[in-house]
């Protein structure tokens, strides 16, 4: 049960947490402290649906295929961890990483969702990041513990943005550092690989 919940939650972690539209987006929010609660309340739900109908989705499909194509997801997945891994180590080396927000919007609440809400669903990533790779790598547990995975890996996101959002100010001179970026990164990296390793050795590629 830890586990699973711990894989969960460290994959769902290191995948969410790199900068990007939506994180710099929430972590606007949070400086500027304009509706933090709603928009990281919206983001980490979001999140939490996606897992769930990743996990579920990726269950059924593995249920009625598992023998001929298991081995086959196992090992794609590997690939496509180990190719996230390879992208956070590469921006080691990188010297301008940085957080920058300089985008305006409103500060009514509707159209703050609305933007959240377009950054959030009109990104791909989320899809693959959340239904796709999340839900294919729950595949390695056992159906009663694919739950504790799922609890995992959407309470990352909650804690995420919610540490994002709230602890703006605080994170934001921090993490102006390419330094702080390069560490960052390199626990990300090796996070990833670990986690490539051993699916490439549930699909017998090791």
């Amino acid at each position: 049960m830890i586990t699973s919940f711990l894989t969960g939650f460290f994959l769902g972690l290191s995948l969410i947490i790199a900068i990007g539209a939506q994180n710099a987006f929430v972590l606007r929010q949070g400086i500027l402290r304009e509706h933090v609660f709603y928009v990281v309340l919206f983001c980490a739900l979001s999140d939490a649906l996606l897992i769930c109908i990743g996990i579920s989705g990726m269950s059924f499909f593995f249920d009625k295929y598992i023998n001929d194509f298991s081995y086959i997801l196992f090992g794609l997945s590997s690939i496509w961890i180990a190719s996230y891994g390879v992208i956070r180590f590469s921006a080691i080396f990188k010297s301008d990483s940085s957080i920058s927000v300089e985008t305006s919007f409103s500060k009514r609440l509707l159209p703050t969702l609305t933007v959240i809400a377009l950054l959030t669903f009109a990104n791909p990533h989320v899809y693959l990041d959340t239904m796709i790779l999340i839900g294919s790598v729950s595949q390695q547990f056992p159906r009663d513990l694919r739950i504790w995975f799922g609890i995992g890996a959407s309470l990352s996101s909650f804690v995420f943005f919610f540490s994002l959002g709230y602890g703006a100010q605080l994170l934001t001179p921090l993490m102006k550092k390419p330094l702080s970026w390069k560490i960052l990164d390199g626990i990300i990296s090796i996070i990833m690989f670990i986690l490539a390793i051993k699916l490439a050795i549930l699909a017998k590629w090791l």
